[in-house]
């Protein structure tokens, strides 16, 4: 294998090869899609399904997104341990030229590492040296970030017989030669007209690739599709939830979903997108796949006169060979505040009251952990793993949590929920440890302000919510800011899930922290949002190595073996929702964004350039003109349009620029230009015209003003603070 790779490698690095595609927005009822190029036989990522159901036979392999179909995200390796870890150094970095989100989860098998990086870049390495083997750039329209709630990330691929396997920003799903980067073939798994997107990594089952996507907040409907890896002809598609019945329902399972929704649904899309969470059960034979939030949000506007909604916020199990529906687990029957169930999924055997049960674990965003029977879907148990406002409890008998009525905001008024619409756990991966028992959960303790929209118009093509989002904003005043900011908290959390009971925590500084991976040398890995890598004891949760690497990171470590040396590797890069969304408790220890690949081992000693950062925004508002009906429009407008990429209350967290500081609010024409035209389209900026008026959009900009206006006020009243000395 050794002299094998060698040759491979050699090859490739001669190559060099860039690869790129042109964009498929042909509509996904054309199938299948077109080979453009014949495929090498397999020489490398030689991956099957013998090999991926006997993963654990290859301890040094981290062939699936969670290493094996159940996704425990374990490895069984013990070459680093506590005994030795204080000599655990950085081996290689790979630079991936990027500066947003980074979430992707390395795969490496037959000693080559295939990652992603943000818009859907794919990147070859040798897992040794780090050595550049070949990039595939699928040229994703920048202003493609119109459509993504949560930034422009990607988190991983699948390999299979020799392939490389993406699911692309902009819909698509792209097949690679594994060993020289090429196209193989392409497919678009939407209909482009529409905004869906994708950012999940996609899984290979039974020679079929499985891919969901996003989109849900924009007004789609949800599904999961299924494509041949021979030509990427789609072999099935399950609908989350119901059409229009006057079209008639694609199958039984719909019709009976469609039971469970009231009013024109379909008008707004219904949303359930699959665009995280999958895991597969070999010996049964069963796909799980977790299922997102409504569109709108707001359980009212969507489904007038109540209903479950089937099947948002739900665990879905289907055959992988037709996607036929088996049996489902609704965890927030007609949810109302973004509560998905798209959070890792995680199989195992657990001793439940003297008896063996194959489970299905999940902590989803409404902050109770579940345990499931997966043969059947039948609840085991239930617990909060965090300080939950909306519900008591979960019900044993009926399998519902007993719900506050309060928080469903039924007579508009507003209702501090905890967790927030980030949830408790949100993507980041959780581990669990078959030698301790536990689960380990990245989790999320943020509260939000809910209350419904008032004159709620819906707007093809836009975020729609229900909510109002002056409420979910923050206030003003900065000292109310600041009360807020011990509430905004993240921690890691080791969880039982035979007792239902935390067995330990560890507090964080921020609260957008990466997922996780347990070892079986009893190691736990994250990296944290103030920029560390650190090491646990996964019995006690105890601190027992750390490395500085100069961003935060959301992404989650794996763990490999190649010539009898144990490496852990990372994706660094800060992004995704929390970095966006929440610019006024972002800690500067995220940022600069520089977007690497991290390996360790034994005994390296390798540095990292670590980039100094001054983070000053150049207030220097005009004159405010509008009138207070204007300001509040444009506060409206701001919080349902802009804040997904510029920040609650226009506070970036400056991964895009801080439109306080923008030299445009000094030009009413010059904004226009960049937010109705797209002036700036090239840097991400899409055009809003058709989606908004240039009043709207003046609007927006005397919101931006005032804000900018109060920025400038505060720093002025702290650089004339005299300073106290002390003595």
């Amino acid at each position: 294998m050794a002299s094998r790779l060698t040759i491979i490698t050699i090859g490739l690095l001669a190559l060099s090869v860039t690869a790129c595609s042109k964009q498929d927005q042909s509509n996904p009822s054309v199938l299948p899609a077109a080979s453009v190029s014949t495929p090498a036989a397999p020489a490398v990522a030689a991956v099957d399904a013998a090999r991926l159901v006997a993963a654990d036979s290859e301890p040094g392999s981290w062939m699936s997104y969670g290493r094996t179909y159940s996704e425990q995200r374990y490895s069984p390796l013990t070459a680093i341990n506590a005994s030795n870890i204080d000599t655990l150094g950085l081996a290689w970095s790979y630079e991936l030229n990027t500066k947003r989100g980074i979430e992707a989860t390395s795969i490496v098998v037959d000693g080559v590492m295939y990652t992603s990086s943000a818009r859907s870049i794919v990147h070859a390495l040798d897992a040794r040296t780090g050595a550049h083997l070949w990039s595939f750039d699928p040229k994703v329209a920048k202003d493609k970030s119109l459509h993504t709630c949560c930034d422009v990330v990607n988190r991983g691929v699948a390999v299979w017989q020799g392939r490389v396997f993406v699911g692309v920003l902009d819909g698509r799903l792209i097949a690679l030669d594994a060993a020289t980067g090429k196209l193989v073939w392409e497919v678009a798994t939407i209909d482009s007209n529409l905004p869906y997107s994708i950012t999940g990594a996609p899984r290979v089952v039974k020679g079929k690739v499985l891919i969901g996507n996003g989109g849900a907040e924009f007004g789609v409907r949800g599904f999961i599709s299924a494509y041949n890896v021979a030509d990427g002809s789609m072999a099935w598609r399950f609908y989350t939830v119901p059409g229009n019945p006057e079209h008639g329902f694609e199958n039984e399972t719909m019709a009976m979903a469609a039971d469970t929704w009231n009013g024109t649904w379909w008008e707004m899309g219904g949303g359930g997108t699959v665009w995280d969470a999958m895991a597969y059960d070999p010996e049964l034979d069963l796909l799980y796949i977790g299922v997102g939030n409504g569109s709108p949000w707001n359980h009212r506007l969507r489904s007038p006169g109540g209903g479950d909604n089937l099947f948002l916020s739900s665990i879905v199990a289907l055959r992988p060979d037709s996607g036929e529906y088996v049996w489902h687990y609704q965890t927030t029957p007609g949810e109302t505040w973004d509560y998905t169930a798209t959070q890792h999924i995680i199989l195992a055997d657990l001793e439940l009251d003297g008896k063996t049960r194959k489970v299905l674990m999940q902590a989803p965003k409404n902050g109770f952990f579940y345990v499931l029977d997966r043969t059947d879907g039948t609840l085991l148990s239930a617990n909060n793993y965090i300080n939950i406002t909306w519900a008591t409890h979960v019900d044993m008998a009926t399998g519902r949590p007993a719900e506050v009525r309060e928080a469903r905001f039924y007579d508009d008024k507003p209702y501090l929920v905890f967790p927030s619409y980030l949830g408790g756990h949100n993507w980041h991966p959780m581990s669990y440890s078959p030698d301790t028992g536990l689960v380990y959960i990245p989790v999320l303790d943020i509260p939000a302000n809910f209350g419904g929209a008032k004159n709620f118009t819906y707007r093809p093509g836009l975020t729609n919510l229900g909510i109002d989002g002056i409420i979910a904003g923050l206030p003003d005043a900065q000292a109310e800011r600041d009360a807020l900011r011990p509430l905004v908290a993240g921690r890691l959390v080791a969880w039982n899930p035979v007792t239902q009971q935390e067995e330990w925590r560890v507090e964080h500084r921020g609260s957008w922290n990466g997922g996780l991976l347990s070892t079986a040398s009893n190691l736990v890995f994250q990296g944290t949002a103030d920029g560390k890598l650190v090491a646990y004891s996964a019995d006690k949760g105890g601190k027992v190595w750390e490395f500085p690497v100069a961003t935060g990171i959301v992404a989650p470590p794996i763990s490999y073996e190649i010539d009898g040396e144990q490496y852990i590797s990372i994706n660094v890069g800060w992004g995704g929702a929390f970095a966006l969304v929440f610019g006024e408790f972002v800690q500067p220890e995220s940022l600069p964004n520089v977007n690497r690949t991290l390996t360790f081992k034994l005994g390296a000693s390798g540095t990292l350039s670590m980039p100094q950062w001054q983070p000053r925004i150049n207030f220097d508002p005009p004159p405010q003109t509008a009138d207070a009906d204007t300001l509040d429009r444009g506060h409206l407008l701001y919080q349902d349009i802009c804040l997904g990429c510029h920040g609650l209350n226009a506070v970036s967290g400056l991964l895009i620029p801080d439109l306080r500081g923008s030299p445009w609010l000094h030009q009413p024409e010059g904004w226009n230009s960049v937010v109705m035209e797209g002036a700036l389209r090239k840097n991400g900026m899409a055009a809003f015209k058709g989606l908004i008026s240039e009043q709207e959009s003046l609007a927006i900009r005397a919101y931006v003003i005032q804000q900018s206006r109060r920025a400038l006020e505060l720093q002025q009243a702290k650089s004339s603070t005299p300073k106290v000395e002390r003595k």
